[in-house]
């Protein structure tokens, strides 16, 4: 009965954290196109994990101007990353030690990712990148510089995470996303 319950709650995307108040609600939990995004795979809920958070890609401000959006399957639409305001010209920063895996152009863009311990990978976009693919790069350190072009509406870098090759919010890693605690709904006993 309980198996049940916890199923229903789960996919109703009824998931509480534990101490957290409606306010507290972290933006990549939020209903986004009438349904909320959940990690659907071992992947995804190891990224729940805790662990010392990013450093940001950019200065101070960096608003999320949009979040991460889950695909339902994982060839469907979605946001795989946020996008984090950022003036072209901005200087873009490693998130974590790790080692550059891609700098180039991917279709009409400039890419960058950087492959960091556990199976976990970054991109950044647009990046006109300042490392070549194979180079170390320390947490903080000069990785490029944003250009123009990722957003008509707003100027921006688009910050994507994979873990074990399936994406999930890099809200997880930057500090900004805490991991859903299923809480009772009666007591035990």
């Amino acid at each position: 009965m309980v198996a049940v319950v916890l199923a229903v709650v789960l996919v109703a995307g009824g998931v509480v954290a534990a101490g957290a108040s409606p306010d507290e609600a972290a933006p990549e939990s939020a209903p986004v196109g009438g349904r909320t995004p959940a990690p659907s795979s071992a992947a995804a809920t190891r990224a729940l994990a805790p662990r010392t958070p990013w450093s940001w890609p950019v200065a101070e401000p960096h608003p999320v101007v949009r979040p991460f959006v889950a695909p339902e399957q994982p060839w469907s639409p979605g946001h795989r990353g946020i996008d984090v305001g950022a003036a072209p010209g901005s200087i873009v920063t490693a998130p974590d030690d790790g080692v550059v895996r891609f700098a180039g152009t991917v279709v009409d863009r400039p890419v960058l990712s950087i492959t960091h311990a556990d199976g976990l990978v970054s991109s950044l976009e647009p990046v006109t990148a300042a490392v070549s693919a194979g180079d170390p790069v320390a947490r903080g350190e000069t990785v490029g510089v944003v250009v123009a072009g990722h957003s008509p509406d707003v100027d921006a870098v688009h910050l994507g995470a994979r873990l074990d090759g399936e994406y999930v919010s890099p809200l997880l890693y930057l500090g900004g996303g805490r991991p859903s605690v299923l809480l009772p709904t009666r007591p035990l006993g």
